[in-house]
């Protein structure tokens, strides 16, 4: 009797995840719950818009773990480069959620991947700008008086650190555009995932500092405000 492995797209996603969640692990870029929580964001993304959620999803953290990494010296050893599970979930939970949903449906077409495509823009708009634009930026201002304000610290931003931020949702958008077409689509996901990173730093200024919500919490409402931009664009 002869056996044949069938190379089916579930065995491949499978045994690629397994690799990918063994290597940044060991170069420390998870934690265990990290890592753990971190899969279970990829299934419920691949199996509810199959590989062009996943791929988005791996440029996010590929473009998030470069530019954690960058000025490693200027961020000083306080700056955490190892995400938890709490982490993952603020970045990718609303990504997770939606795959879920079209999993769940067997709805992996529009608009539910558009809104897949908002979120992970704003998130890596978000991380793009905040660790570039603390390296990069030369002049910092507070969003909301649009003063002067500290470096790094919570509702503050910079021309560069935008800018940054532009590009990470232009990417995601470049993706978008690509494998699904139309042009529309492109600029709508530029237009969420800014205005999810500024309503992050709106957020930042007023209840961060305030003390009332944290930056985890701070990073999935980003998520889900630019999910909500993308779906007014849609009624």
């Amino acid at each position: 009797m002869t056996f044949v492995l069938m190379f089916t797209p579930d065995l491949i996603f499978t045994a690629v995840l397994l690799i990918v969640l063994f290597l940044v692990y060991n170069l420390r870029k998870l934690t265990m719950s990290g890592t753990i929580v971190a899969g279970m964001v990829a299934v419920c993304i691949f199996k509810g818009s199959g590989f062009l959620g996943i791929l988005m999803l791996a440029v996010f953290f590929v473009l998030a773990t470069v530019a954690t990494s960058v000025g490693k010296s200027f961020k000083g050893k306080t700056h955490q480069e190892r995400r938890n599970a709490a982490q993952v979930v603020a970045n990718g939970g609303m990504a997770a959620l939606i795959g879920l949903v079209m999993w769940i449906n067997h709805a992996p077409g529009y608009p539910l991947i558009f809104f897949l495509a908002a979120s992970l823009s704003s998130a890596t708009a978000d991380t793009l700008s905040s660790e570039l634009g603390t390296v990069y930026g030369r002049r910092f201002f507070n969003i909301i008086t649009f003063r002067r304000d500290e470096r790094g610290r919570d509702g503050v931003i910079s021309l560069e650190g935008t800018l940054a931020g532009l590009f990470g949702s232009a990417i995601i958008g470049v993706i978008y555009l690509l494998l699904i077409g139309g042009s529309g689509g492109f600029w709508l996901i530029i237009i969420a995932g800014t205005a999810g990173n500024l309503f992050d730093s709106v957020l930042g200024a007023t209840l961060e500092r305030k003390g009332i919500i944290q930056n985890n919490t701070v990073n999935f409402l980003n998520t889900a405000f630019a999910v909500l931009i993308a779906w007014l664009f849609t009624i």
